[in-house]
């Protein structure tokens, strides 16, 4: 597995290492013992998730305030334009963000520590996107940092999709300013 920094610290593009011919390919998405030292600590993942979208879906930028999740993603059919914005209030990047392609051409993986929003934009006519988590999801903890904030500087693909079809929680996402404001930003102990 190869890692690629991003730039912040602790978000890492993972590359599988993959084995193909004409019949097809193999490669290992997954391997506590490789993937804890690439990341250069031990975690635990509880939950795996499977989404299915179709073009122009635009999911996030998600996070939990309380109980925040550490994330490994990555796209098995089709392509997205997935994205990180590191919301640890003590980060030297703090309300910087990070995009790349994940599909299932590239086999790439996204590590996302916790403390992070976390959203992608479907680029293909329908994704399955998977990812697992280091703590459970807990609905009453969920928050949304609005897709569009301009202060994130964010350039979302949206030339490939056009117009983002958006969930009513994130139409209604909050700003980076508002979720300080708030005192909504995510609570890291440790």
């Amino acid at each position: 597995m190869k890692a690629i920094q991003t730039g912040i610290d602790g978000l890492l593009v993972l590359e599988p290492r993959v084995f193909g011919d004409s019949r097809g390919f193999f490669l290992e998405s997954w391997n506590e013992r490789e993937f804890c030292k690439v990341i250069g600590f031990n975690t635990h993942f509880v939950q795996d998730n499977h989404s299915r979208s179709s073009r122009a879906v635009l999911r996030g930028l998600h996070y939990q305030q309380k109980n925040p999740q550490g994330k490994l993603v990555r796209v098995v059919s089709g392509a997205v334009w997935d994205v990180a914005v590191d919301l640890r209030i003590d980060s030297q990047s703090f309300g910087q963000s990070f995009g790349c392609e994940l599909s299932a051409e590239n086999h790439r993986q996204l590590w996302i520590p916790p403390g992070f929003a976390h959203g992608f934009l479907v680029l293909s006519d329908t994704a399955d996107f998977l990812y697992k988590t280091t703590d459970y999801w807990m609905p009453a903890y969920e928050r949304s940092l609005l897709w569009s904030d301009q202060r994130l500087g964010i350039d979302w693909p949206l030339e490939k999709t056009g117009p983002p079809k958006l969930a009513t929680k994130d139409l209604a996402g909050k700003t980076l300013e508002g979720i300080q404001a708030d005192q909504e930003l995510p609570e890291l102990t440790g």
